[in-house]
C-alpha cells in the first residue's frame, strides 16, 4: 500500500450534520462508501460501538491504509467490527454480498476527489500542478487516462464530455483547440492542457468564474472515472441494501452530482404515476423512500472559513420507509 499521509486526516466536510442525520446506534451496520482517511467513519465508529459493524470502501489503497491505522487506534472494547474493502461504490452489490450481511442501517457517500488526490503531484487531478494527465482514481485497475481522451477523442466527443460534465460554455471552442494542438504535440502534462484552455477562452471570459481550466479538468476526471454512471448505480444499490428505517446521506460538490442524488431520491419517494383521471392504479409504483432534507444542508460560514473545499458541499438525506420491507 501507499504511504500514509497527513492529507487524509483533514477535518471531514459536514461532519456534525452527517452524524446527526444518520442516527447511528449500537448494533447498527454502517457503510462509508467513500472512506478516504476515515474522517467521518472515525466519529461514526464511536456511535456504533463494539456491537456495531463498520464497512469502509475506497479505491485508493493509500486511503485504506490511512483509514485502517486511524480506526485501529480506537480501543478494542469500543471499536466496531471493521471491514475495509478495496473497490468503489459502483461495485456495492459485489462487495456487500461477499460479506454476507443481511442489510445496512446507514450509508454515507462523500463524493468528489479527496484533498490528498488533488494535492498529489503525480495524479494529474489539479490544474495548479504540472503532472502527467492521468486522473485515474484507481490506477491499478483502470486503463483509460485523461491523456488518452485528449489525444484520441474527436472534437464532437470532447465537446460533449466537457459540456455535459461541467456546463462549460466554451466547450466546443476548447475541443477545437485541443484537436488542433495535438497535431503538433500529444497531450502529456497538465500545464499543456491549461495553456490550451487559456488560449481557447477569450481573455474577457477568463477574468470571471475562477480558474479557466477548472471546469474542463472536472469534466475529464468525471469521464476517466465514469463518476456519474457509478454514482447512479451506487445509489440504486444502496437503496436496495438499506434496511427499513435506515438512512442514506450523500455529500455532493457540484450540480451534476447533486441533480442525480436529488432525482434518485425523488424517484424512489414517488408513489403512483398513473394519470389523475385513471380510476384504478395500474402502474403499481409505491414510495420506498422519504426525503429527509427537502433542501440540501450546506456548510456554515465558520466551516467554509476553516475549510475552503467545503464551500460547494451539499448534503441530502433520505430514509427507507418501514413498509418497504415487504416490497
Amino acid at each position: 500500500m501507499g504511504t500514509v499521509t497527513n492529507e487524509y486526516r483533514h477535518t471531514p466536510v459536514l461532519l456534525a450534520e452527517c452524524l446527526e442525520q444518520l442516527q447511528l446506534e449500537s448494533k447498527h451496520t454502517f457503510v462509508d462508501a467513500t472512506l478516504g482517511g476515515a474522517g467521518h467513519s472515525f466519529e461514526a465508529a464511536k456511535q456504533l460501538g463494539r456491537q456495531g459493524v463498520l464497512i469502509g470502501i475506497d479505491q485508493d489503497e493509500a486511503a485504506l491504509e490511512a483509514a485502517q491505522t486511524r480506526l485501529l487506534g480506537i480501543p478494542e472494547e469500543m471499536r466496531p467490527d471493521l471491514h475495509l474493502l478495496h473497490g468503489n461504490f459502483g461495485q456495492l452489490d459485489e462487495l456487500l454480498l461477499a460479506l454476507d450481511i443481511p442489510g445496512v442501517d446507514a450509508f454515507l457517500f462523500d463524493l468528489g476527489v479527496s484533498s490528498h488526490q488533488i494535492d498529489s503531484p503525480t495524479r494529474g487531478f489539479s490544474f495548479k500542478e504540472v503532472a502527467p494527465l492521468d486522473m485515474r482514481m484507481d490506477p491499478g485497475k483502470q486503463t483509460l487516462t485523461a491523456a488518452e481522451i485528449l489525444n484520441s477523442y474527436n472534437a464532437a466527443d470532447l465537446t460533449r464530455i466537457i459540456r455535459n460534465n461541467s456546463d462549460e460554455k466554451w466547450a466546443s471552442r476548447i475541443a477545437d483547440f485541443i484537436v488542433e494542438a495535438r497535431k503538433t504535440r500529444p497531450f502529456e502534462t497538465s500545464d499543456q492542457l491549461v495553456d490550451c484552455i487559456k488560449a481557447a477562452i477569450p481573455a474577457s471570459a477568463r477574468r470571471e468564474g475562477g480558474h479557466p481550466a477548472k471546469r474542463t479538468f472536472q469534466a475529464l476526471r468525471i469521464e476517466v472515472n465514469a463518476e456519474l454512471d457509478v454514482l447512479h448505480s451506487g445509489l440504486e444499490a444502496a437503496i436496495r441494501w438499506l434496511n427499513p428505517g435506515g438512512r442514506i446521506a450523500v455529500i455532493s460538490y457540484h450540480s451534476l452530482e447533486d441533480r442525480i442524488v436529488k432525482n434518485c431520491f425523488a424517484q424512489h419517494a414517488q408513489g403512483c404515476t398513473c394519470p389523475p383521471d385513471m380510476p384504478v392504479c395500474v402502474c403499481g409504483n409505491v414510495p420506498i423512500l422519504d426525503s429527509i432534507t427537502r433542501k440540501p444542508i450546506v456548510p456554515t460560514e465558520e466551516e467554509v472559513e476553516r475549510n475552503a473545499r467545503a464551500r460547494s458541499a451539499k448534503l441530502r438525506v433520505a430514509e427507507k420507509r418501514a413498509e418497504a420491507q415487504n416490497l
